[in-house]
């Protein structure tokens, strides 16, 4: 088994090196990834090879939000090891995976060896790197604390991915549930239920109701079929369409924002990002007119959008930021209390955070609890549907056996 030697940095900022065997350098690379190493570089055979080896890839996919927070939080380790801006950058470039990433940290680092700030460089990827992300680069430029803001940018975005992934884990299993029960039904109405259907027609004798009403519906989907792909594709585009448009966002947006359950589950998450997102940039040194201009893009919900944008209007005019928010009444009352006392106490940051976490929390609960409701009711609805075409099914059969007695 070859041995390789290699060079890096621990979590803690602290340089490394020993010697490992294994079967690959990819193999040795995992381990010491999985051991919470940023590799600078190794040696097999005591030629210095790349940190990381090119990867033939068949799919090109974009960066996720785990892989840009990844990638922050091994800048900010690398910086706060001593390292050079420039160098840092060359070797999460170099460790970096995804290629959609590596090609937008490559043109930052040529950016900025060629003068540009970091903040600057960033802005010429604002497909991968948020206006967020440059504004709070630009503020850790300004103050001397790039690996400190870098390190908070981090926390973040790891924060946000948890986020999302126990959102989609949760909604995985009713999802699946879904589109097997889909699933079950095409098959039956495409295969089993014709031919019931054509065994149905040579009895020639009076059938229950029930029977009737479930060959009416085969009759029905086998001639019809293509016009209710076409409504249903025809529908989803129009929709597509006018969702995309200012007025029928808005009108989403606000539709959504009313639904029962659903609509309170949606404006926490909104009120969520944009208690966490502005508490962030304010945290790192964000004037707080361009942190609510920044939060105004990345709240999710139009309606709660404008009420963000006319509290910065009134917040550019000399008023506090809780009381547009209470004028709006979009906003729970606890969240403009929260940041009423924050604003007087000088700790409206660490308040907005706090308000943050304690929408997760809830939302987290409340979620698990409308999918332990869900579940099974899913399950109701496919039994219902399956106990109605077996009954269908059954019943002449059972009439057709007590004529014959």
């Amino acid at each position: 088994m070859p041995v390789f030697e290699y060079h890096g940095v621990t979590s803690s900022g602290s340089n490394v090196s020993g010697v490992l065997d294994g079967e690959s350098l990819k193999a040795v690379k995992a381990r010491l990834r999985k051991d919470g190493i940023i590799v600078l570089d190794v040696r097999e055979g005591g030629a210095v090879r790349a940190a990381r080896t090119r990867e033939i890839s068949f799919r090109r996919r974009g960066p996720r939000a785990a892989d840009v927070a990844n990638t922050t939080r091994q800048l900010a380790t690398l910086l706060s090891s001593g390292l050079p801006l420039l160098e840092a950058l060359s070797v999460v470039v170099e460790q970096e995976e995804n290629e959609a990433l590596k090609q937008s940290l490559a043109s930052v680092r040529d950016a900025v060896r060629s003068g540009s700030s970091f903040a600057d460089a960033l802005q010429s990827n604002a497909k991968v790197f948020s206006r967020l992300y440059g504004n709070m680069i630009a503020a850790g430029e300004a103050s001397g604390t790039l690996e400190v803001t870098l390190d908070r940018l981090a926390d973040f975005l790891e924060e946000q991915a948890r986020f999302r992934s126990r959102l989609a884990a949760a909604l995985a299993y009713p999802a699946l549930m879904t589109v097997i029960g889909i699933g079950v039904l095409f098959f039956l109405f495409s295969f089993v239920l014709p031919r019931v259907v054509g065994m149905f027609e040579d009895m020639k004798q009076q059938l229950p109701f029930i029977t009737l009403a479930l060959l009416a519906m085969v009759r029905f989907l086998s001639a019809f079929w293509w016009v209710l792909l076409l409504a249903i594709g025809g529908g989803a585009y129009f929709l597509k369409r006018y969702i995309g448009t200012a007025e029928g966002r808005q009108q989403l947006d606000g539709w959504v924002l009313k639904m029962p359950v659903f609509g309170t589950l949606a404006r926490m998450i909104a009120v969520s990002r944009f208690t966490r997102t502005l508490g962030t940039l304010l945290r790192n040194g964000v004037p707080t007119l361009t942190a609510l201009d920044i939060v105004q893009n990345v709240v999710g919900n139009r309606v709660l959008a404008d009420a963000v944008r006319k509290a910065r209007e009134s917040v550019r005019e000399g008023e506090s930021i809780a009381e547009p928010l209470r004028r709006s009444g979009l906003f729970p009352p606890v969240v403009v209390q929260m940041v009423a006392v924050g604003e007087k106490s000088g700790e409206l940051e660490q308040m907005l955070l706090k308000v943050s976490d304690s929408f997760d929390r809830t939302v987290e609960a409340r979620i698990a609890g409308l999918m332990s409701l869900l579940e099974p009711a899913i399950i109701l609805v496919m039994g219902l549907v399956i106990g109605f075409i077996v009954i269908a099914i059954l019943l002449p059969i059972l009439q057709m056996s007590g004529a014959v007695r």
